[in-house]
């Protein structure tokens, strides 16, 4: 199914509608359009059906292997509405790429990328009235697949279920971008190189639960993640890219097996780059940033990821000490940064790079 002619995609519309919500207090994740995509894979016969139907459960096998394996990967991507009303997709295709380099990691088979895109354009085209149009709001995109073969046994499952499945969620940021304090890990780990933790699977992200909940009771919003072997370089905040800003030069930890490659963070390198803002992607000790902050260079820090786009950290609580950076406000480049990707993504910045796809379904 990687080349050539791509099967149709056949079409069950729901014969009962729910009513859509209000994008005024969308909560992120709570509720799910009309309709979901589907298709299998059989050992010997590959993927096939893939078919759009109306949003249903889903009944699997007690013995499933993705219950016991977890043998399961998934993407994360966003439909926006722009004031005209045309719906648009942000860089799809690299959502797509990532989910085929998750599966090769979790002995997944590839899926074909263009069915996997023309899958998400036409559920999305298909539930087009669910995209909201509220300042902030958009259509989340949430592609996913499972291990489904009956078999309490580890190895590669011999049957799977790619499905995608849609939610309105609200602005991120309801009340306005605020900066965050975030606890920096010292006891728990997320990934190592040579692990999954370049990868988007569950495991990754049941993992850091605990240290979340720790922060919480500390009156942090996230944790920072220290690497796995020497418990001293910068890898991730929550689950999503960090940046620093020291001084003129902006830095993110370089992409070594242990930590996503976010296409925000590309977006963002991307945009420093063209704005000539001097950008490094290499390994970040956090003794070097206790370092900026105490010579006054730590100037702005802020993570990246599809549901927040950017999310500026105005303190890191690491070793007893609080390290409030730029003031606990939000510095200059990390509003310029948010401002020019959300402009784009809702269409009122002009598009340089092409990152934007039309899907159509005007409502």
């Amino acid at each position: 199914m990687r080349s050539g002619t791509l099967p149709e995609i056949e079409l069950h519309l729901t014969r009962a509608p729910k009513p859509k919500p209000s994008g005024a207090g969308l909560r992120f994740g709570r509720i799910f359009t009309d309709h979901m995509f589907i298709m299998e894979y059989e050992e010997g016969r590959g993927w096939h059906s893939p078919r759009i139907v109306p949003y249903q459960p889903i009944t699997l096998e007690p013995s499933a292997m993705v219950f016991h394996y977890a043998q399961t990967v998934f993407e994360g991507l966003k439909a926006y509405r722009t004031a005209d009303g045309r719906i648009r997709l942000f860089r799809p295709e690299m959502n797509v790429k990532r989910l085929n380099r998750s599966c090769a990691r979790l002995s997944i088979p590839p899926v074909d990328e263009r069915l996997a895109l023309e899958a998400i354009r036409k559920l999305v085209e298909t539930d087009s009235g669910w995209v909201p149009e509220e300042e902030g709001t958009s259509l989340y995109i949430r592609p996913f697949i499972i291990a489904t073969e009956p078999h309490v046994g580890v190895a590669p499952s011999s049957s799977y279920r790619f499905m995608i499945i849609l939610s309105p969620v609200g602005a991120y940021y309801p009340e306005g971008l605020k900066p965050v304090s975030i606890l920096v890990e010292t006891r728990d780990v997320r990934a190592v190189p040579g692990g999954v933790g370049e990868a988007k699977t569950g495991g990754n992200y049941a993992a850091s639960l605990r240290a979340q909940e720790e922060a919480k009771k500390l009156g942090c919003s996230q944790v920072l993640w220290l690497d796995g072997i020497h418990r001293r370089y910068v890898e991730e905040v929550g689950s999503m890219n960090v940046f620093f800003k020291i001084g003129d030069t902006v830095v993110t930890p370089e992409l070594g097996g242990s930590i996503l490659d976010g296409i925000t963070r590309d977006s963002v390198l991307r945009l420093l780059r063209h704005w000539g803002v001097k950008a490094e992607e290499r390994r970040i000790p956090i003794d070097e940033i206790r370092e900026a902050h105490r010579a006054g260079m730590l100037e702005e820090a802020f993570g990246t990821g599809t549901a927040a786009v950017v999310s500026p950290i105005g303190e890191l609580v690491h070793a007893g000490d609080r390290l409030v950076i730029g003031g606990g406000r939000i510095g200059g480049l990390t509003a310029k940064l948010y401002d020019t990707l959300t402009g784009i993504q809702y269409g009122r910045l002009e598009d340089p790079f092409g990152w934007m796809t039309d899907v159509g379904g005007k409502a």
